[in-house]
């Protein structure tokens, strides 16, 4: 069934439908939540009220708009914005630690140098872009690791296409900025 199918069941009521998009979908929804978040229990929640909302809501999602994983992540970044207003939070190297831990243990058992040089490499890339403004974290976030064409990221994030290229701009300024005088220094 496509999205537009189980959306229509879920407006009736379907749970199975409803299962069926949540286990379709969580996984891209969590790891986006958590590259804003940092942190997994606070991820958990923002998780949570996503799919909550889109049982609520499902009568509000307007396919010739939007796909589904984009209404789905536009919900999360709404909810990851309002957390991070709300709580003025900031992320721990060690959630960080574990986030490059658990993305790097899924490729290879192999203990070599060049593995442990991309952990290394990973970790510093994430703690670097939970150091830049929320906005431009958002951009990279959703344009090079959820997959999400410029249009798609800027509608999730209540952006003209253009201003969100000038956001993704300046992220890749910074992170080449940071990440090239850390490299410099090794």
């Amino acid at each position: 069934m496509t999205d537009e199918e189980l959306m229509a069941a879920v407006c009736r009521g379907d749970q199975s439908a409803y299962q069926t998009l949540v286990s379709q979908h969580l996984k891209a929804i969590s790891h986006y939540a958590f590259r804003i978040l940092g942190s997994h229990s606070d991820t958990e929640d923002i998780a949570q009220e996503v799919f909550l909302k889109m049982w609520v809501n499902a009568a509000q999602w307007q396919p010739q708009k939007a796909k589904l994983s984009t209404w789905l992540h536009r919900i999360a970044h709404n909810l990851c914005i309002d957390f991070l207003r709300k709580h003025k939070r900031m992320t721990t190297d060690s959630e960080i630690d574990d986030e490059a831990d658990s993305e790097g243990s899924s490729t290879s058992t192999q203990e070599s140098t060049d593995q442990a040089s991309g952990d290394k490499r990973m970790q510093l890339l994430l703690a670097e872009l939970h150091r830049l403004p929320e906005a431009q974290r958002s951009a990279i976030m959703l344009c090079h690791f959820s997959g999400f064409s410029n249009q798609e990221a800027a509608d999730i994030m209540s952006l003209s296409v253009k201003a969100l290229e000038s956001q993704l701009a300046r992220a890749r300024r910074s992170l080449r900025s940071t990440l090239g005088e850390t490299a410099n220094n090794e």
